[in-house]
């Protein structure tokens, strides 16, 4: 699966389960690029400099694409927390 193709696939799932998720406790997440199968994700909102960010990247939004998409090796957490 390309890079291009995977970033496709999860692009849905943050549209439909993703997103709907992190909106309940007032944030967000976008994608901000694939590479090398590698998923960069900038969360927004109540998510950015929350103290349960890391626990939110890799627990629910990485398990959740790895599930979801077998081709996504990482979800690196590009967010700027400062």
């Amino acid at each position: 699966m390309t890079d291009t193709e995977i970033l496709e696939a999860v692009e849905k799932i943050f549209e439909e389960e993703v997103n709907p998720a992190l909106a309940a406790h007032a944030g967000g997440a976008t994608i901000t690029t694939v590479k090398d199968a590698k998923v960069y994700v900038e969360l927004q909102g109540g998510c950015r400099g929350c103290m349960g960010a890391r626990m939110t990247m890799k627990n629910g939004i990485e398990r959740l694409l790895k599930e979801k998409v077998p081709a996504v090796q990482e979800v690196v957490d590009a967010t700027d927390h400062g």
